[in-house]
Formats: structure tokens, C-alpha cells, sequence
């Protein structure tokens, strides 16, 4: 069983990959609406929002959670996976979302300029910006965050005039630097792939990071075929920390599929 955990919506657009990619496994998905978004937080309290997504998951029977979530992957992962994985589940994984896209694109020579866009949390712990310097040293890098994307995803207000005015302005910077790729380092923000590509413009590179994190998670089953747990029947299980039905209703829209098996649960 694979977990998948974000602070709210956006990691359905990391388990749509999942589901096409990999639609063998069983899955059970976890956001906590209740307490989106998670950018304007402390490190201190996304550690522990984080761990107890982890405790709740593997409480689940999962064997390997995926932090779909951004600002997660980047303010607690390295503590989850280096303190406290070794004292309490020595023999299960936590992944995150950072790692796989830092260097699918750091290690493409033809970028030289890169914009980075996510939650103010996450533009601020520099994972993206430290990481990618690790792979070339020679890149241009602008990081900004973009603090009102994630409620208006969470509001289902993706296809609405102010989203895409917001989006103008948050954007406008990069596109003065003229980056060659943007990075959507927050799990929200493909859902509104299409409208940044657009703005962005042909010469821009905007990948999608749940593609992205997909391949990778297929490479690291193949390496790791302890984790690599087919099933004949294979199951969809969804958590909320908030309304169930609300949940149900966008997140069919932003998954792009039925969501039958669906919970309200507090961590």
C-alpha cells in the first residue's frame, strides 16, 4: 500500500500520475483540507502536521507514503526520514516530491535560467534553489512565492478571471528574467498548468511535476521491489481532514476520475 500525503488538493495531481503510471498498486490518498495551507506556517508545526500524516498512513497498513506535498517535502521530510523513521518504523519509506524534479531539471544543459514558484514556506527553506546548484552550479535562479494560489485551489476557483489575474502578477517576474523553465514547486499548481503555460509562452519550459515524480517513483519500486506490491484488485482510498462531500465534488473535478471510497478523519 502506497500512501500519498498533502496538505490538501494538489497531490491529486501527483496521484493522477500515480494511477496512470502505476495502476497496480493500491493507494490510499490523505489531505488535510482542515488545516490548508500549510506555506504561511512554522517549520515546527508542518513537522508535526507531517508526522502525524505519517503515523496516521502507516497506521493504514502503507509500507511507502509520498509527501505530495511541497512545503512538507521541504520543512520536514529530511527530520522524518533521518530521526524519526530510524526510531519508530525502521522498516518502511517516506518520499518526497523535491528530490526527482530538482534533477530531471538541473541536469537538462540546455537550461540556464530557472524560475521556481511555490508556497512561502518552501520558496524560504531553499530546497529547490540549494538543490539545483548542487547539480549546476552555473544556474540563473528565481524563486518566488506565490501565497494565494493554494486557497484558490482549495476554493475551486481555478477557472475563474481573478486566478488568472493573480497568476499575471506572480508570473510577471519570470517572465522579465526571461527563465527558460519554471518549476511549480507547490502540488496545487498544475491545476492550473494550463493557464501559467499560456502566460509563460511557448519559450518557457513549465513541466508537470506529477509526471515528473511518477517516473521516479516507478524507477525507485523497480530498485526497490520490496515496496513494488502489485494487486489484482487494487484500491483507491481517500482521507479528508475536512468535509468528506466537498471533498468528493473537486476532487473528481481535479482528478479527473470517480472518488467512491472517501472519509473524514481527524489526525
Amino acid at each position: 500500500m502506497i500512501g500519498v500525503f498533502d496538505s490538501g488538493f494538489g497531490g491529486l495531481t501527483v496521484l493522477k500520475h500515480f494511477l496512470s503510471h502505476l495502476p497496480e498498486q493500491d493507494y490510499i490518498y490523505l489531505g488535510d483540507n482542515a488545516r490548508a495551507p500549510y506555506g504561511p506556517k512554522s517549520p515546527e508545526i508542518i513537522f508535526e502536521y507531517a508526522r502525524e500524516a505519517v503515523d496516521f498512513l502507516f497506521g493504514k497498513n502503507c509500507d511507502l507514503i509520498i509527501f505530495a506535498c511541497n512545503t512538507a517535502s521541504a520543512q520536514a521530510l529530511r527530520h522524518i526520514q533521518q530521526e524519526y523513521l530510524p526510531q519508530k518504523y525502521t522498516d518502511k519509506r517516506v518520499l518526497g516530491v523535491i528530490r526527482p524534479i530538482v534533477e530531471k531539471i538541473g541536469s537538462d544543459q540546455k537550461i540556464n535560467k530557472v524560475g521556481v514558484i511555490g508556497t512561502k514556506a518552501t520558496i524560504e527553506a531553499g530546497s529547490y534553489q540549494r538543490e539545483l546548484l548542487k547539480i549546476n552550479p552555473n544556474l540563473e535562479i528565481t524563486a518566488l512565492s506565490a501565497p494565494l494560489l493554494v486557497p484558490l485551489v482549495e476554493e475551486g476557483w481555478t477557472k475563474r478571471p481573478e486566478a488568472k489575474m493573480i497568476l499575471r502578477k506572480y508570473l510577471k517576474p519570470l517572465k522579465l528574467k526571461r527563465v527558460v523553465c519554471l518549476i511549480l514547486a507547490c502540488t496545487h499548481y498544475p491545476l492550473l498548468l494550463k493557464e501559467v503555460r499560456e502566460i509563460m509562452g511557448k519559450r518557457c519550459l513549465v513541466p508537470d511535476p506529477g509526471k515528473i515524480v511518477a517516473d521516479s517513483l516507478a524507477d525507485y519500486l523497480t530498485r526497490h521491489p520490496e515496496f513494488d506490491k502489485k494487486s489484482t484488485n487494487p484500491k483507491r482510498i481517500f482521507y479528508t481532514t475536512e468535509n468528506a462531500e466537498k471533498f468528493k465534488g473537486l476532487g473528481e473535478k481535479y482528478l479527473g476520475e470517480r472518488i467512491d471510497n472517501i472519509a473524514r478523519v481527524e489526525l
